[in-house]
């Protein structure tokens, strides 16, 4: 069983990786939905939380990037819920850096049941940019605090290419409490918004059943005072989705998914 209070024990989720962390989660009434099940956009909040407190235990805090005039930006990620994971229950969150290039690194969360069983894997790749926005080299102080292997493959892109009408349309307003300590929409926000466009196209399985998984690509951040536009296709046994600006239809995200459980 999870000790719910575990929290930094040494977690090595990909074999040959030795930097991991891990920490307990309990889902809290406010993170499940209605079927009593944490939302997908909950699990993301859980990986980038726990990639948080990785840094900070390697000695990389808020205050070591705000000095620095840095900050990692989320270019892609993938969710994939293999097991539901109820209102109530303690689970396993561990994380690891598992391999960079030259200016971006991949990340790997885990997320484990109670009696040890794989709820749920998340991949997201960052890239560093400086305090003007522009992406920088990672330091050597990142390469020599998180042991990992160069990367031979490229950045999480979304594969998918809708064209004709979409299938749905649903404007949003960027709200206050969609906005992170970087004063950007957070990553997990677009989960919810894209979640919003499949129920409302009729799609509750592509939100709730299991397995499924979601791949985002990150273009640009919505910001205060923005409304964005979540277009929604159905492309065969899967669905895309666009986020844009509603002002000037700048794309934000790219997203697709399964429409049914298992679709592959």
């Amino acid at each position: 069983m999870i000790d719910p209070g575990l929290t930094g024990t040494p977690a090595r989720p990909v074999p040959g990786i030795d930097n991991g962390f891990l920490a307990g989660y309990r889902v809290r009434f406010d993170e499940a939905g209605p079927d009593g099940l944490l939302r997908t956009a909950g699990l993301l909040r859980y990986a980038q939380d726990v990639a948080w407190r990785h840094s900070e235990d390697r000695g990389f805090d808020r205050a070591w990037y705000l000095e620095r005039g840095r900050a990692w930006v989320v270019k892609g990620v993938e969710v994939r819920l293999l097991e539901p994971v109820p209102m109530g229950q303690t689970i396993a969150v561990s994380t690891a850096i598992i391999g960079h290039r030259r200016i971006w690194a991949r990340r790997f969360a885990e997320a484990r049941t109670p009696d040890g069983r794989i709820a749920a894997e998340i991949v997201t790749d960052w890239v560093l940019l400086d305090d003007r926005g522009r992406v920088v080299r990672i330091p050597e102080d990142f390469r020599l605090s998180f042991s990992n292997p160069e990367l031979a493959g490229e950045i999480l892109k979304v594969r998918v290419a809708p064209s004709g009408d979409p299938t749905r349309i649903v404007t949003v307003p960027v709200r206050p409490q969609d906005l992170d300590p970087m004063d950007h929409v957070n990553n997990a926000v677009y989960l919810d918004w894209r979640e919003e466009a499949l129920l409302g196209a009729g799609l509750p399985e592509a939100v709730r059943s299991t397995p499924r998984s979601s791949r985002l690509e990150y273009l640009a951040s919505a910001a205060p005072g923005d409304e964005v536009e979540i277009r929604l296709w159905l492309v065969g046994p899967r669905w895309a989705a666009r986020i844009s600006r509603a002002g000037d239809g700048a794309e934000l995200v790219r997203a697709e998914g399964e429409a049914t459980a298992g679709a592959r």
